[in-house]
């Protein structure tokens, strides 16, 4: 009987299909060779054809797989069953019959033969055919289909520079329409997701309650298919074959390897193409957004059923709580208000897949990143508590972590290498940059911290101003400027301290806020200098722990924005000149100014960049023996705070430039003109549960310490 229920199957699915499937990741590398062939009408040929079966050979799995949970499910047993092995690997047995014949039928040939690689597979998920076939497309003359595919991989990659360059140069071509930008592999439900959401921010609530109806469906439809593919083969089997589990062991390896990755596709349909972190509780945030917006407009019962499904999640919620005790005040107490039934299903399947998965962590080994906030701490058995507890914090860091680097913007400068990031500097908004400056421009601003260093310069002409046991020199840009106009200092010299703060202040930008500028604060060439004879039994910092915008208060755990603090100060920099010195590293610590958490030693070009507040206290080092220099930056996003000195030196040096293009007989050009034709080839190249929107908690703290760790500067 299952064998005719499987051959119906087969029969419907053979009319549906299209015929032999040829393997995408033979059709991919076919493609790309033509494409380094510069074969590029056969080239785009192959490559829309390994999109093409890429998604069927998706497609015919998901299928498949559901087709046959149907015809061969283990629901109860055949009458008269025997044993219960007969019983259960009988089913086993029959539903793998039926997709070898299912997928065989799809794909004309076996299933085997649609096996890729890693490296393959990633590159599809990253969508790296379409910056091919933008390139192959756009030398074909087929512009609106090069957009697209730009658009398309760019979606995915938006770190990406070379793409970044190209999607601009597309904007600005004559016959490029805005409707050639779209995304070929949009998500359904992310479109509704955000369109529902626009609509609520703008108190829109009866349309943000459809598109977030819309967005439910299709996510809920998503994550089948997702869960449908996680039934492949088991993967990273690399043990020895003496040490090969048995029969019972590699089952239930393999059972847990598929529940997992079942779990892991809430993360998937809530990340958002091109983002790394996904949003938090997606599932819940959609019925508390739509309870609210139901609420709104006046429908009680569907708001109350958004409600009921939503404590499905979370049943101790206080604030929804309250709400259900409205809205059943509001219908009458006889009406009753259930969950929905898709979510009810959603999360008896959940925690059925948990409690199998804790089972075999605690028993067999291994391990589990539950992917949900929401999960009940009785579900977690006791000994995996405190480890659960442990990666739901690790797991909320790397999240921040994550959303802090989906905030940066890509580098604009070749060569540039970030050494240490936040992660590895045990912080949040921390970055290392190395090779922003080179060995000769290096030596030529320590030449003219030689030649104009002014004991004390910014610091009201103070020789120590933070320790005794060092000699402070410092030269701001106007004043190096001035330097030059009176031939004291070179003018190249003065130029290059603009320019290399200059360069710093768009790396930091581009890294840290992309699309919102930065202006200078304050640019600081210094240079501290260990005096010999102050060294023994030395038991100073050169620069005490300090933040750069707020009054440390160690004790309090605290940090004043307040006067005489520099409350305007978003961001700063400091740009190594040298390291022929001893001492001297810059450190960062824990609010209690005593905990060292990182630290960066100078050298030539190396730029370490932080956010100025209370999240990064720092200090310098004593230096020993030496002299110590290094550009000091600081930023800051009020354009009133912006540094007039730099304004005077900028202007100072325009005024130099055109003097000096008269004394040469030539015009001084207003703009660079040297930018290549839009026309040109584009170049190718491969914890807690969120806050919800009913209430935003806070706190007021009217408590000054009595003694505050303030910065002594400027």
């Amino acid at each position: 009987m299952a064998s005719l229920l499987c051959l119906c199957l087969l029969a419907a699915a053979a009319a549906t299909s299209p015929g032999r499937l040829v393997p995408y990741d033979l059709l991919y590398a076919d493609g790309v060779r033509a494409y380094f062939a510069r074969d590029w009408g056969r080239a785009a040929e192959l490559l829309q054809r390994a999109l093409h079966s890429y998604a069927g050979l998706r497609a015919a799995r998901r299928a498949c797989r559901a087709a046959c949970r149907r015809e061969a499910a283990f629901v109860g047993g055949p009458t008269g069953a025997g044993p219960w092995e007969a019983a259960l690997f009988g089913r086993v047995l029959q539903r793998a019959d039926c997709l070898q014949h299912c997928l065989g039928q799809r794909l004309g040939a076996a299933p085997s033969a649609h096996r890729a690689s890693h490296a393959i597979r990633r590159d599809f998920e990253q969508r790296e055919p379409y910056n091919y076939l933008q390139v192959a497309f756009f030398q074909l003359k087929k512009l609106d289909q090069a957009v697209s595919a730009a658009h398309t991989f760019f979606v995915a990659n938006p770190q990406h520079l070379q793409m970044r360059e190209d999607i601009e140069k597309y904007r600005r071509m004559s016959g490029v329409k805005s409707d050639n930008f779209r995304d070929l592999e949009a998500t359904p439900h992310w479109e509704a997701y955000e369109a529902g959401v626009q609509h609520y921010d703008a108190d829109q609530y009866l349309q943000a309650a459809a598109r977030l109806e819309e967005s439910l469906t299709e996510a809920l439809s998503a994550l089948e298919e997702c869960r449908a593919l996680c039934e492949g083969p088991l993967e990273d089997e690399e043990e020895e074959e003496e040490m090969q589990p048995g029969l019972y062991e590699a089952i239930a390896a393999h059972y847990i390897q598929v529940l997992k990755c079942r779990q892991q596709c809430v993360l998937e349909i809530a990340t958002k193409p091109g983002r790394i972190s996904a949003t938090e509780d997606f599932i819940p945030s959609h019925l508390d957004l739509l309870q609210f917006a139901y609420d709104q407009v006046g429908n009680q019962a569907l708001a109350a059923e958004c409600a009921a499904s939503y404590l499905l999640f979370y049943p101790t919620d206080e604030p929804m709580l309250e709400k259900m005790k409205q809205y059943r005040t509001e219908l009458g107490e006889d009406t009753a208000v259930t969950a929905r039934e898709s979510i009810q299903h959603y999360v008896q399947r959940s925690l059925m897949e948990k409690k199998l998965i804790y089972y075999g962590v605690e028993h067999l080994g291994g391990t589990f990143n539950d992917p949900d906030l929401w999960t009940p701490d009785e579900l977690i058995p006791e000994n995996l508590k405190e480890k659960h507890r442990e990666d739901q914090e690790k797991q909320k860091q790397e999240t921040l972590e994550v959303e802090e680097m989906e905030k940066r913007g890509p580098l604009p400068f070749e060569g540039i290498a970030v050494t240490m990031d936040s992660r590895q500097m045990n912080g949040t908004q921390r970055v290392v940059f190395d090779r922003v400056l080179t060995e000769s421009e290096c030596k030529d601003l320590l030449r003219l911290t030689k030649a104009a260093g002014e004991a004390g310069d910014g610091y009201r002409a103070r020789r120590s101003p933070h320790t005794p046991h060092e000699r402070f020199e410092g030269l701001t840009v106007l004043k190096a400027t001035q330097l030059a106009q009176n031939g004291d200092v070179d003018w190249r010299d003065a130029k290059l301290l603009l320019q290399a703060s200059e360069k710093s202040r768009r790396i930091i930008e581009s890294y840290f806020t992309p699309g919102k500028k930065l202006h200078f604060s304050f640019t600081h060439l210094v240079c501290r200098t260990a005096v010999d004879e102050e060294q023994e039994s030395r038991m100073d910092l050169s620069h005490p722990v300090h933040a750069d915008n707020c009054l440390l208060d160690p004790e309090g755990q605290e940090c004043w924005k307040e006067p005489p603090a520099y409350v305007y100060r978003d961001y700063s920099g400091i740009l190594y000149l040298n390291d022929d010195f001893q001492g001297g590293g810059l450190f960062f610590t824990e609010m209690d100014t005593v905990t060292v958490t990182a630290e960066v030693h100078p050298k030539c070009g190396r730029l370490v960049a932080f956010s100025s507040g209370k999240e990064n206290p720092h200090g310098v080092w004593a230096v020993s023996r030496g002299r110590r220099c290094a550009v000091a930056l600081w930023y800051t996003h009020s354009q009133e705070h912006a540094e007039q000195d730099r304004v005077k030196a900028e202007e100072l040096m325009e005024q130099r430039a055109v003097e000096q293009d008269r004394s040469d007989g030539k015009q001084h050009p207003g703009a660079d003109h040297r930018g290549r034709s839009s026309s040109e080839p584009l170049v190718p190249n491969s914890g807690a549960r969120p806050t919800s929107r009913r209430h935003k908690p806070g706190s007021d703290r009217t408590q000054h310490p009595k003694e505050l760790r303030a910065r002594d500067e400027f």
